[in-house]
């Protein structure tokens, strides 16, 4: 790059800086400084309103899967589980907070993870699927948790560029790219969840979903078994009997070649096909909604896949796009629109089946339809055929954004001045973290001289994740230990030598007049700037801020005309057009940031109805479980219901089963000790009692014989028991014995069970 070209690009750079600084400044209050106050307190909520969703969608994710295995597991179905601990709220009395040494080192550690995005990237890759979600937490909505905020939104997706790239590199099936059940799948995924994500859905897709489920009696079912059957219960429920020739059970070939079925289905394909382009136009005219940072991950999506397979054609690299735009991020939304607060309520069977339908056939479009599995989708190929050429050129047009390289390196620059850089981060979030970096730290930071290996040895060893009313949500300031903070902007500008003294005067005058323009409300109704006389109207006003800008600014004109950068001749020209150019920026940003604060006004809405959904439905599993339990319960005198929004009957106390006695050599011949590090000479004395405080929970007690006391004591949760057998985890760990647990899951059910009458 010529001098030139590079003084020319640093002056640009200042002046970007300074224009930052000034939509930024604290030192004005006039309309649009409250209204960016406002639209920043709004955005703080939304992305705090957005990461206790995602808890949310945890905890009932984790239900779901508990009372999965309730019904599944006949024992379970017995002695229920017990829950209700994994949702106590935080109690902030309870607990302690690292001390200041540990919140420093955090402070650092957590500082070059958000700015250096390569080490959370080579972890997302690392970490299995069972950890995925809580590192999730951490990045989404912590970490990078300012989801409008540019800085933070462009370090996340330099990440996501690291994380896609290294997929493209060791994925050696085209077929299979972003298509498995992954880290990498559920990063997009989440990343799609985000307030910005969630906005464009709604403005797109709730008016149209809504006009469709209001037709609830609107059958629009084409899979010829299932029309052969509906008819078939039609006939009967009208005519209390079946003509022959109609058997009930038929094959769906069969099915396929009924003429009544065939009648049937024709119009419902024709009308499938209309609902369906009414969707495609309105997704396809939305292209300036989608957000900015899913439009970049197609970007890289494209970009990757010709660097890696440049014979891709067209159609293969549109596949992938639409593989990320449409399979992960627009048709869950379609599927289960009230998981997005896109309707109130739940669709009716028939408008749940279309909007199903609708979303295969715009996956369909997006990829190579294959209709082995559902031979009947085939007479919708029509609408594939018809729009082919349409939907891949949309796909390629969402490739077409910018890149944030230049504005991401004055968002980091300007980070290093700021003295307020905090994360609102949870204890078990830090630890969790903390734990993952050092199990795998080896490849993370094999060098011992890398920062991030350096921070790790002098942190030490994770903590343990901490019970969750202890759980404590910390402010942690973030600093780098290697980077000097800036602490004057203007000496650090100056520090490089193609930035002169006189630039920074240049552009500190204009910023105080821009500053006094809007302070003082006389001043800036007029339409003609004279920078003299603004200089004097605040010189001589009754405010001591402004007196002492005024006198500082007359000052610095008249350096700048000593040194000819400016003229009184001219009515300094050059500067008035650049103030005036200034406040016209800030007045249409003032109209953006008021139309933006009016649409983040619905966002915030939808995320908090969201939250109501996951709430009632968290208490309405609360409320099963619990009722499943006490209803078992043979020391009720009678059945204690707890309803949801209604009074809760108090429960009768529980009897605690137990113990029960079992001697080593018992649960060794049965298999159930399957390893052991007690000495021969000694298992003759050990035996173990068990015991049941309550449905779902046991606690085994390892005794020596002749003392009172127990050696060692394991509470056990029934669930997480038969969690481990279905994920194949089959040893437990009681320190000095590891037991088997299916067998053990056997020994719990034969024992209590039997025991309960």
């Amino acid at each position: 790059m010529s001098t030139t070209s590079s003084r020319t690009s640093k002056r640009y750079s200042v002046n970007a800086l300074y224009s930052m600084a000034a939509e930024q400044d604290v030192e004005v209050e006039d309309d649009l400084a409250r209204a960016q106050k406002r639209l920043r307190e709004l955005k703080s909520r939304i992305s705090a309103q957005s990461k206790k969703n995602f808890v949310l969608e945890r905890d009932v994710r984790y239900l779901d899967s508990r009372i999965a295995l309730l019904i599944a597991n006949r024992m379970a179905l017995d002695e229920k589980q017990e829950v209700e601990s994994t949702f106590e709220d935080t109690d902030s009395s309870e607990g302690t907070f690292p001390d200041d040494r540990k919140m420093q080192q955090y402070g650092n550690l957590f500082f070059l993870l958000q700015t250096e995005p390569r080490h959370i990237a080579v972890l997302c890759r690392l970490v299995s699927l069972t950890e995925i979600d809580t590192l999730l937490q951490t990045v989404m909505f912590t970490l990078y948790g300012n989801q409008y905020e540019s800085r933070e939104e462009h370090l996340l997706l330099t990440m996501f560029q690291s994380v896609l790239s290294a997929q493209f590199e060791t994925t050696l099936d085209f077929n299979s790219l972003l298509r498995a059940n992954t880290p990498v799948s559920r990063m997009m995924t989440t990343y799609t969840r985000r307030g910005p994500g969630q906005s464009y859905l709604k403005s797109v897709l709730s008016e149209r979903i809504n006009n469709l489920i209001e037709h609830k009696e609107l059958n629009l079912e084409i899979n010829p078994l299932k029309v052969y059957q509906q008819m078939i219960k039609k006939i009967e429920e009208d005519t209390n009997s079946l003509p022959q020739g109609l058997p009930r059970a038929v094959t769906p070939d069969v099915a396929a070649a009924n003429t009544d079925v065939q009648a049937m289905i024709a119009p419902r394909i024709k009308m499938l096909m209309e609902i369906a382009n009414s969707f495609l136009n309105t997704i396809i005219e939305s292209i300036d909604q989608v957000p900015y940072g899913i439009r970049w991950i197609c970007k890289q999506i494209r970009s990757l896949t010709k660097r890696k397979y440049p014979d891709a054609n067209e159609f293969a690299i549109c596949s992938l796009i639409g593989g990320f735009f449409f399979l992960r991020f627009v048709n869950p939304a379609i599927v289960t629109p009230q998981a997005y607060m896109l309707i109130e309520g739940i669709p009716g069977t028939h408008p749940r089946r279309t909007l199903t339908l609708i979303a295969k056939m715009l996956q369909n479009l997006a990829n190579k339809p294959s209709y082995a599995k559902e031979e009947y989708m085939s007479m919708l190929n029509p609408f594939v055929e018809n729009n082919k050429q349409r939907i891949n050129k949309f796909l390629m047009d969402l490739c077409e954004v910018g890149d944030f390289y230049e504005s991401l390196e004055m968002d980091q620059y300007m980070a290093l001045s700021k003295k307020d850089l905090v994360l609102n981060i949870t204890l078990n979030e830090i630890y969790n973290t903390h734990a993952l970096l050092i199990q795998h730290e080896e490849v993370l930071a094999p060098s011992e001289k890398s920062h991030l290996h350096i921070l790790l040895d002098d942190i030490g060893p994770a903590p343990p994740q901490v019970p969750r009313k202890e759980n404590k949500t910390i402010e942690l300031p973030l600093f780098s230990r290697w980077e000097t903070p800036i602490r004057d902007l203007a000496s650090a500008l100056m520090s490089d030598s193609s930035v002169t003294q006189y630039d920074i005067l240049y552009m500190e005058t204009k910023s105080i007049f821009v500053q006094l323009i809007r302070s003082i409300p006389r001043i800036s109704e007029q339409k003609q700037i004279d920078l003299p006389t603004i200089a004097e109207t605040a010189a001589t006003t009754k405010d001591a801020t402004l007196v002492r800008k005024g006198i500082k600014v007359k000052e610095m004109l008249r350096e700048l005309e000593e040194v000819q950068i400016m003229d009184r001749e001219d009515g300094y020209r050059l500067m008035t057009e650049e103030v005036a150019q200034e406040l016209a920026h800030l007045g249409n940003l003032r109209e953006k940031i008021t139309e933006e604060i009016r649409s983040l006004e619905a966002v915030y809405k939808t995320i908090c109805d969201h939250n109501n959904y996951l709430r009632s439905q968290l208490d309405s599993y609360k409320a099963y479980l619990q009722n499943v339990r006490q209803q078992t319960s043979t020391d009720l005198t009678s059945t204690s219901v707890v309803k949801v929004g209604d009074k809760e009957k108090k429960p009768a106390k529980m009897k605690v089963l137990g113990p029960y006695k079992f001697s080593y050599a018992q649960l060794e011949r049965d298999g159930i000790i399957v390893e052991s590090n007690v000495p021969d000479n000694r298992r003759q004395n050990i035996y173990f009692n068990i015991t049941s405080p309550i449905p779902g929970t046991f606690i085994i007690a390892l005794h020596y014989k002749g003392r009172d006391a127990a050696i060692l004591e394991m509470d056990l949760k029934l669930d997480d028991l038969l969690e481990k057998q279905q994920d194949n985890v089959m040893s437990l760990d009681l320190e000095y014995v590891q037991l088997n647990v299916p067998k053990i899951l056997q020994l719990l059910n034969k024992t209590f069970a039997k025991r309960k009458t």
